[in-house]
């Protein structure tokens, strides 16, 4: 294969202009608080269908088990004994609850001051009352 003058020149053009048409590019917009929980729910939801493929493996695994000692019995194999499992956890349906959004620490009283105290913090009052010696 030919290097030719034109395609070395283009080649030339192109690595130059590149690092120019990156540079002109936007920062990505920061996310909205809107954006934010659309993403945690998506998270929320992911984890959710994990939890639920996770739960129809495990009866497949069950069902698949089930059948196989079945056809081993009829077949008159001996079959070993089973191995304790979980019990399959059925995730339910999916159900999202936004956290509760945080307080900023103005209305959270991290800046308040601590109350004054009313009186010193060990007393001169005895905390039983003596016997009398005669």
């Amino acid at each position: 294969m030919k290097n030719s003058p034109a395609g070395l020149a283009l080649m030339l053009a192109i690595a130059a202009a590149a690092p120019v048409a990156l540079a002109k590019l936007p920062p990505p917009p920061a996310p909205t608080p809107e954006a934010k929980a659309k993403a945690a729910e998506a998270a929320a939801k992911t984890a959710w269908t994990g939890k639920v493929d996770a739960y129809k493996l495990c009866l497949a695994q069950d069902k698949a088990a089930a059948a196989y000692r079945a056809s081993a019995t009829a077949a008159g194999k001996t079959v070993p004994a089973a191995v304790s499992t979980p019990p399959c956890t059925d995730p339910g349906v999916f159900a999202y609850v936004p956290p509760e959004a945080a307080k900023p620490l103005e209305a959270a009283g991290a800046h308040s001051p601590a109350t004054p105290a009313t009186s010193p913090p060990n007393s001169a009052q005895p905390g039983a009352a003596a016997p009398k010696q005669q």
